[in-house]
């Protein structure tokens, strides 16, 4: 299915932390042209992750409306928007959500059996979309046999096991080197010109915004400015990629402090101990080889 355009007007989400009212979106317009690449970018917390999580059908609204294509989001009931996860849009996060005990072949599968797709048209569909993103060849792998670019790649071609004419990517590349956050937005390239999807992706990284056709800037929960690829060039130092990779050094290691002190606590087993540490170390090495690429001493 071809992309669809995507119509913001006014959104505001606010949260309730106790007795205060915190707005993540304050009144944000957006418009996104069927079809398009655009890539949202601003700082930690200024509303990125929930305005895709909106647009996804994850999170509702306070107010304000979405229109995608010709239906009314904000206006959907619950089973409603069930369908629209299912049929409209394909999910990309930064953290996979891929099912480890499962192989690539299966977890792209998944979203297929949710909807009720044969036995046999899933197969087809599979070996259709393995093509895609060119792992024909991991198709019996499970997420742990593979790189993290090819992890992510079998993670887009789950988000387009139902061919959703929208792609919601939040942070796609933002755990990769960048020799693999290259190939994947190869393939998010790919996905867009060559399957017509529309894609909105949410980046920290320069570089992956300049790949894109437009590139808007949300602050404190509202779209700033809308910039063409060549201005973020001006717009963006070349340090500043740096100062992203130090930043998220500095908050596994202290993900790292509060996962020892849980596990002091008694708030984690070992086993789950013992996988997220060694997650959180694969994520530690990977920033450290990209900065020491870059010729960075950490």
């Amino acid at each position: 299915m071809k992309g669809l355009n995507v119509k913001v007007n006014n959104l505001v989400k606010a949260y309730r932390l106790g007795k205060i009212e915190v707005q993540a979106l304050r009144g944000l317009n957006m418009d996104v042209n069927a079809g398009e690449f655009i890539a949202i970018i601003g700082p930690s917390g200024s509303g990125k992750t929930t305005l895709l999580n909106v647009l996804g059908g994850l999170d509702t609204a306070t107010a304000g409306t979405v229109q995608v294509g010709n239906v009314d989001l904000t206006s959907m009931n619950p089973t409603q928007l069930v369908d629209y996860r299912r049929e409209t849009v394909g999910h990309i996060f930064q953290t996979l959500n891929l099912i480890p005990t499962l192989t690539a072949t299966e977890n792209i599968e998944l979203p297929m059996i949710a909807r009720g797709v044969s036995r046999g048209k899933r197969k087809e569909r599979v070996e259709e979309l393995l093509g895609i993103v060119s792992l024909t060849d991991r198709a019996n792998h499970k997420p742990e046999e593979l790189s993290g670019g090819e992890q992510q790649r079998i993670a887009m071609a789950a988000a387009l096991a139902n061919d959703a004419p929208i792609i919601l990517a939040d942070e796609p590349t933002g755990e990769l080197d960048t020799v693999n956050a290259k190939i994947v937005v190869d393939y998010l390239l790919k996905v867009n010109k060559e399957l017509n999807k529309t894609v909105i992706m949410v980046t920290h990284d320069p570089s992956v915004a300049r790949r894109t056709e437009r590139i808007l800037r949300i602050e404190d929960g509202v779209i700033k400015m809308a910039l063409a690829p060549t201005e973020m060039i001006g717009e963006e130092k070349a340090v500043s990629y740096v100062d992203q990779l130090r930043a998220r050094l500095g908050e596994i290691d202290a993900q790292t402090v509060q996962l020892d002190n849980d596990f002091k606590s008694g708030k984690i087993d070992g086993d789950e101990y013992v996988e997220k540490r060694q997650s959180l170390k694969r994520t530690r090495d990977g920033l450290r080889e990209e900065l020491h690429r870059m010729g960075v001493v950490t």
